[in-house]
């Protein structure tokens, strides 16, 4: 039977030879002053550094520490998933790997975790990075993240955060989606909270966060928007504009025959023409576009036989 562990720590690593070794140590000493069972699992994303040879060196001398080496670079939202998938504590938390997350706030996260709730994110309320090109971008991205998500949270971008194990089963990543979690989250009635949290400026190394990153996290809020809201109703969002877009073609028909009919308007001068035809011909397009979801979600659910709600607990069923 497989052992599951109090505590996972999961830290994605990229190029950061100078940073693990501290990171490790100030990991181990916050896990083994709480007394309780733990791993720390840490993801090499294809780092050229030599920080492999470091994680290796210091794993031959801890068997809590586990160690995963990616082929190439994937990036940070693949590194945890891998952490996530081969996790196997009942609680599991990701961090940064460059020093600037805080292993000092791991119990105070856990604390709240016993509290009840099933999603505690880190909030870096004195966050010690650039203003112009890192704080004012995750400013307007967490504010605008908060508003389509309606999980309201100052500070998504933040890596360090505490999972109850479960609440990541059947979470997939892709792209940016791994700060998206808490929202996904929610979606199956996870209780979410914030608790300000550390954070450190960067002493070695040199950041892999840059403001183009910012266009990748709005493209997928885009798409978790879309999940969280249609991903099992697709029709009610393409059908709607579907049906919205008809109404706007035979309402500029109706016009052309109306020039025609009684301001004798030569209907093949009448640019409402082409445009009825264009407003008509694009409602049947999303239309079919939102059956076709239809079939694909079907198609989704039911080969992998994932179901369409969230049980949190039963009374009596066998």
């Amino acid at each position: 039977m497989e052992k599951i562990v109090d505590i996972s720590i999961v830290v994605p690593v990229f190029n950061e030879r100078e940073n693990v070794g501290a990171v490790y140590s100030a990991i181990s000493s916050a896990l083994h002053a709480m007394g309780c069972s733990y791993e720390i699992i840490m993801v090499d994303d294809g780092s050229s550094d030599g920080s492999y040879i470091e994680l290796s060196r210091l794993a031959s001398e801890d068997a809590a520490l586990k160690v995963i080496r990616f082929r190439r670079n994937f990036g940070q939202t693949a590194a945890m998933s891998a952490g996530f998938d081969f996790a196997k504590g009942d609680i599991i938390i990701p961090m940064d790997g460059d020093l600037q997350n805080d292993p000092a706030d791991i119990p105070r996260l856990v604390a709240k975790i016993h509290e009840g709730y099933d999603v505690v994110s880190g909030w870096r309320r004195d966050r010690k990075d650039t203003f112009i090109t890192r704080k004012i971008p995750s400013l307007l991205a967490n504010s605008l993240i908060s508003r389509q998500t309606g999980v309201h949270l100052h500070d998504y971008g933040c890596t360090l955060k505490a999972y109850r194990r479960e609440v990541l089963d059947g979470i997939n990543l892709y792209g940016e989606m791994h700060r998206f979690v808490p929202a996904l989250a929610s979606q199956f009635g996870a209780r979410v909270t914030e608790l300000p949290v550390n954070h450190f400026p960067r002493v070695h190394g040199v950041s892999k966060y840059g403001i183009s990153r910012t266009l990748r996290v709005v493209l997928d809020l885009i798409t978790v928007k879309f999940l969280m809201a249609y991903s099992t109703k697709p029709i009610q969002l393409f059908g709607k504009w579907g049906v919205y877009t008809m109404l706007a073609g035979i309402s500029t028909g109706t016009m052309t025959v109306y020039l025609k009919i009684f301001e004798n308007f030569s209907m093949n001068r009448n640019p409402l023409l082409i445009l009825t035809a264009f407003l008509l011909f694009m409602g049947v397009q999303f239309i079919v576009l939102g059956l076709l979801g239809e079939l694909n979600a079907r198609t989704y659910f039911e080969s992998q036989g994932k179901p369409i709600y969230a049980v949190k607990d039963t009374v009596n069923l066998d």
